[in-house]
């Protein structure tokens, strides 16, 4: 396909217009815009968003016959609209006017295949990388702690990783310490306790004691979420019940095989046991706590102080595709985009019911939450707080705990801001919030009074 060659074409090759079905580029200029009730553009500024909208198409589907057959699923009109909001060309092209040149154009960025990824994955089909200058290969990695290794032996210049991890690493607690800063956060929401189909008649937590559950990573939401879901039903997590660390896409198979009775996880292993038949979702851990984080964006300090505007390239495309992530409409389209081995590797269909938020939950019912999944960027310095206080309550932090200046020293949320205001994202004013975990208020000036009001701690 050459360079002007319309992705919208059915392959017929009629005149001289770049898609070969119209007598003259205006008439094919005319009829696209026609077809996507857009007004019509001319000269150079036509060409260049003509040669944009089919880069994005065929990278979202290099294989002509299915996009071909997508094309005529969804129709010419809807598919232009869907790029209009994907791709938003005009601040994209604004932003780039003010580009330094880049200190490092080859990129490694590790990721786990879960569906928290989505920003950072959205943004290579669609092109965003490369809109920056940018050359992202993005890996994908087994599990957290390869992830953790992988950045600390300097192998993935950025990555992935669960919202604790750059502060437990930047601390040194779990391996060596390597000061790592959040750029954003990947995703609020996205997780949920999926127990195995034979327990449907426990469905209360006090009746779990002696259950064995997976969650991710120890530095993980699902691990300090999990021990506050627990100990709020009266169980203890270290004595009660058992809490093993199993890799994501592991899950589903040792739930299968028994030797799990359940875990908090990450979609979408949530939904794809209900899918297989296997488990079903007990609770969303956004009933837990709505809007918490699950995973960010982590990169090396140094890597930031030494490579200024190829940071502030790569935070703007992961930021353009956190914009278009958080529209409901286009969720179903990145469920299509997603699905293939080379991301996440599920059934469009499990992917979709995470994205969208209506889903089977295992129990013969259909549920509705939109918000079941979110893509907010924003790094909270109070997010930050609550992980460093949940670490103290369970004994992984010892002593008096700087929160404040931990919390600032890890989260980018200045730089967020400036970036965020770049691309038209609102952004908060304030950096500290008040939050509820499960009807009990988070202060994160009280951090210390928080951790001591619990009558289930190590602290």
């Amino acid at each position: 396909m050459s360079a002007f060659q319309d992705p919208f074409h059915d392959g017929t090759r009629l005149g001289s217009c770049p898609c070969g079905k119209h007598s003259s580029p205006a008439a094919h200029d005319a009829a696209l815009a026609a077809a996507a009730d857009l007004p019509v553009a001319a000269g150079e500024e036509s060409l260049h968003r003509r040669t944009i909208e089919s880069a994005i198409v065929r990278a979202v589907f290099p294989d002509d016959g299915e996009r071909r057959r997508f094309l005529r699923a969804v129709g010419r009109s809807t598919a232009l609209a869907a790029l209009s909001s994907l791709f938003p060309i005009g601040a994209l092209e604004a932003m780039a006017q003010e580009k330094g040149p880049l200190e490092k154009k080859d990129l490694k960025i590790g990721f786990i295949p879960i569906t928290c990824a989505s920003p950072l994955l959205m943004a290579d089909p669609l092109g965003f990388y490369r809109q920056q200058g940018l050359n992202v290969q993005m890996i994908k990695t087994a599990g957290w702690a390869l992830i953790r290794d992988k950045v600390l032996n300097r192998e993935y210049d950025a990555s992935h990783m669960l919202a604790p991890m750059p502060i437990a690493m930047s601390m040194g607690i779990g391996s060596n310490p390597m000061p790592l800063n959040v750029a954003t956060i990947q995703n609020t929401n996205g997780q949920a306790i999926t127990l195995h189909v034979k327990h449907k008649d426990k469905r209360d937590p006090r009746q779990w004691k002696g259950f064995k559950f997976a969650v991710p990573f120890e530095y993980s939401m699902h691990n300090f979420l999990l021990r506050y879901y627990v100990a709020e039903h009266g169980l203890d997590p270290d004595r009660d019940i058992q809490i093993r660390v199993v890799p994501p896409p592991e899950m589903v198979a040792n739930l299968r095989a028994g030797n799990l009775d359940g875990y908090l996880g990450p979609d979408p292993f949530n939904q794809r046991a209900v899918f297989d038949e296997v488990g079903f979702i007990h609770i969303l851990s956004k009933e837990i706590w709505d809007g918490h984080p699950c995973c960010s964006f982590g990169v090396p300090a140094d890597f930031v102080k030494q490579n200024p505007n190829t940071f502030a390239a790569l935070y703007r495309a992961i930021l353009t595709a956190a914009k278009m992530a958080r529209d409901p409409k286009n969720r179903p389209i990145m469920a299509e985009v997603l699905s293939p081995a080379g991301y996440l590797n599920q059934p469009k269909t499990v992917l979709e019911q995470v994205l969208t938020g209506k889903f089977a939950d295992g129990l013969g019912s259909v549920q509705n939450a939109p918000t079941r999944a979110d893509f907010d960027p924003f790094p909270w310095y109070s997010m930050a707080v609550w992980i460093l206080s949940q670490m103290k309550r369970w004994g992984y932090l010892k002593g008096d705990v700087n929160y404040r200046e931990i919390a600032e020293r890890v989260y980018l949320l200045t730089d967020a801001r400036k970036r965020m205001a770049e691309i038209g994202m609102p952004a908060p004013k304030e950096g500290y919030a008040r939050f509820k975990v499960m009807g009990k208020e988070f202060d994160p000036m009280q951090a210390d009074a928080y951790v001591n009001s619990f009558a289930l701690k190590r602290a």
